[in-house]
């Protein structure tokens, strides 16, 4: 009798290892679905580490119980390869040296240099890029309604660029900045739909090749901080069921709103990548989506992800208790190759943490 009920436990617990294999690679693919089209179904992404937690804690049950069996979670693992690297790379050995044609690039929403620490971030900023010293700095939300920010960053970097995307009544809704050690030939925004955000290109000479840097900050998710502080109180239990299931219905519902609005904005940027293939390209900014996205995977397409082929962990970009997500990307053509990626977060003067990459230009057989 005690073999029967034992069996019967161990096909239970298979067939829950199971499901959750298949939920984590219908998860982990879901960035094949079109938010615009299916808005529920285009964030599951989001949940991702959850079933790569479970399978693991699969893992360590079948090693305990049973190890025989243990090649069932491994299985589900090797078939997920691809989302899990995405999602969580293994890179490991210190940073490359600045050797021939490497370029520093950082990309940081600064979040209008008004986050926390008020107008000394405009010093912390300035101070921490000056010690960087990089090659090419994006900055998203690169406005204020002093001209500090900009008379010190221009200040550090020979070349500089803003262009305000959403300009109602010249209020300066939003803009995308750019502070460089080569010249900038131009700049001109990406034509899409946005409440508040975009993307802009704009055309460096460098060693007398022009590259093309596009600049992003994608539709923002616009959650009040109301309903941020909701949101933190379900993840803490603090919340009625009823309470915290409504809430929760609501909260992924305003989110996958937000995402299918991106994904028209991510064809838009991919089209504009697509027309300018003849030059080598670098693609980054906050694109306010996770590396199981649409939006990710529609940049990302014929271009490198930097920090899937460089970088190291999880990456979170997002610095804000509760939320924790890469949100922060960068891409390259085939004309660079990335040497090393990572999140820097000895800095908090904004919402975000900085994301800096080395970029090796490829020489042209």
């Amino acid at each position: 009798m005690l073999k029967i009920i034992t069996r019967f436990l161990l096909n239970i617990i298979t067939g829950a290892n199971v499901a959750t294999i298949a939920i984590m690679l219908l998860v982990g693919f879901s960035d094949r679905i079109n938010p615009a089209a299916h808005p529920t179904l285009g964030c599951a992404g989001m949940f991702f580490p959850f079933f790569i937690a479970a399978n693991l804690l699969f893992l360590v049950l079948w090693i305990v119980i049973k190890w025989q069996r243990a090649w069932i979670p491994i299985a589900g693992f090797a078939l997920a390869y691809a989302p899990i690297r995405t999602y969580i790379p293994l890179h490991f050995g210190s940073e490359e040296a600045d050797e021939g044609n490497v370029l520093k690039i950082i990309s940081y929403n600064v979040a209008g240099y008004n986050h926390g620490e008020g107008s000394g971030a405009v010093d912390s900023i300035a101070a921490w890029l000056a010690s960087e010293q990089p090659d090419i700095v994006c900055l998203q939300e690169d406005m204020n309604p002093r001209h500090e920010p900009f008379e010190r960053l221009n200040a550090l970097f020979e070349y500089n660029d803003t262009v305000h995307v959403n300009d109602v009544d010249n209020s300066y809704i939003n803009a995308l900045g750019i502070h460089s050690r080569f010249p900038i030939l131009k700049s001109e925004p990406i034509a899409y739909d946005s409440k508040s955000n975009g993307s802009a290109a704009f055309f460096l000479l460098i060693g007398g090749d022009t590259i093309i840097v596009i600049n992003n900050h994608l539709e923002s998710t616009h959650l009040s901080p109301e309903e941020r502080q909701r949101y933190k109180d379900v993840l803490k239990g603090e919340m009625e069921a009823d309470s915290a299931r409504e809430e929760t219905r609501l909260l992924i519902n305003k989110i996958s709103s937000q995402m299918a609005l991106r994904a028209p904005q991510a064809d838009a940027v991919h089209d504009y990548i697509e027309a300018h293939r003849h030059l080598p390209i670098i693609v980054c900014g906050d694109f306010n989506d996770t590396p199981i996205s649409y939006v990710r995977r529609t940049v990302a397409k014929g271009l490198t992800d930097c920090f899937v082929e460089a970088g190291c962990g999880l990456g979170l970009s997002y610095n804000q208790k509760g939320f924790f997500f890469r949100i922060d990307h960068m891409m390259c053509s085939p004309d660079f190759m990335p040497t090393s990626c990572r999140i820097e977060r000895k800095i908090t003067a904004s919402d975000h943490f900085p994301l800096i990459c080395r970029l090796k230009k490829v020489d042209k057989p």
